[in-house]
């Protein structure tokens, strides 16, 4: 496959939703007639987190890497509101416009919840799963990082808690956190330092997209409410998982990438010496444990 092969497109699909219509962004590579991974972004990031892993890829598989609702360019109704149901609700839409009815989806932080909910919704269509840093497990919330977080919800959203987050969180210095927490010194210049800043202009700035944000930090309650769910499709399932973890990541610890095991016996977990943002200094070696696990499942 030619080099330009590797690289990805950029469309925007105006899909009907039971919402209103919304207008997908997504980033598109590789040949459709090989099997599709379905790249599912993170908090506070879009579908540009995977822009260096998209290549290491193309070559032998279909990639779709959407914006979420709420993030990137993908366009929702000025009502929209922003729960993980509702984007879960537009990514379907997306899927079925798209004509895409079996896939493996990458799981990562905000993905995780929206993938499996995805799942649920049709099991029979995701054929194995690729989880980095892709929660489902009360053990893998690193308390420090969630706490404000918590306590929004043990106040029922109230506005004074929203503030605390909105002037501690929702800021330039925790988006770059969250891309260098945890990475060994010698991997940090391995970290591109506009992306933090493009995932903060982007996502974060200005009053509605913290809002927005805000809203899904509260929303985020209702996903270790369905973990069992989550846990049951797994145990019934047994769908094909790898779970490979930056071990630094404050937000979700290593014990959330362990505790796959419990429903998923065959489970394949990988701990990795990086941060949240794995793919940024780890692309190469997450490539190369993906391309042999989806070749182990005949994916």
């Amino acid at each position: 496959m030619a080099t330009s092969d590797l690289a990805a497109t950029y469309h925007d699909l105006e899909v009907s939703t039971s919402l209103g219509n919304a207008t997908v962004h997504y980033a598109e590579a590789g040949n459709k007639s090989e099997p599709t991974l379905v790249l599912l972004h993170g908090f506070p990031s879009s579908s540009t987190q995977y822009r260096d892993f998209i290549p290491l890829m193309a070559d032998k598989y279909h990639i779709l890497a959407p914006d979420l609702p709420g993030f990137g360019l993908t366009k929702v109704p000025s009502n929209f509101q922003y729960t993980f149901d509702n984007i879960t609700t537009v990514i379907s839409a997306w899927l079925m416009a798209l004509g895409v009815t079996s896939y493996a989806p990458y799981l990562f932080d905000y993905g995780a919840p929206v993938g499996f909910r995805l799942a649920l919704e049709n099991p029979a269509a995701v054929k194995a799963i690729i989880t980095q840093n892709g929660n489902a497990y009360d053990a893998g919330f690193g308390q420090d990082f969630w706490k404000p977080i918590f306590d929004l919800w043990n106040t029922s959203n109230s506005q004074e808690v929203r503030e605390v987050l909105r002037e501690n969180i929702l800021t330039q210095a925790t988006t770059n956190y969250q891309y260098y927490q945890g990475v060994p010194e010698q991997d940090r210049a391995l970290v591109d330092p506009e992306q933090p800043v493009r995932d903060y202009l982007q996502n974060l700035a200005g009053e509605a997209n913290q809002e927005h944000q805000l809203d899904l930090f509260y929303d985020y309650r209702t996903n270790p409410e369905m973990y069992p769910k989550w846990h049951e499709y797994m145990r019934h399932s047994q769908v094909p998982l790898l779970a490979v973890w930056g071990k630094g990541d404050p937000a979700f610890i290593p014990a959330g990438a362990e505790a796959y095991k419990k429903d998923l016996p065959r489970a394949q977990v990988h701990l990795l010496e990086a941060g949240h943002f794995a793919l940024e200094t780890k692309r190469w070696e997450i490539a190369e444990l993906c391309r042999k696990f989806l070749a182990q499942v005949q994916f």
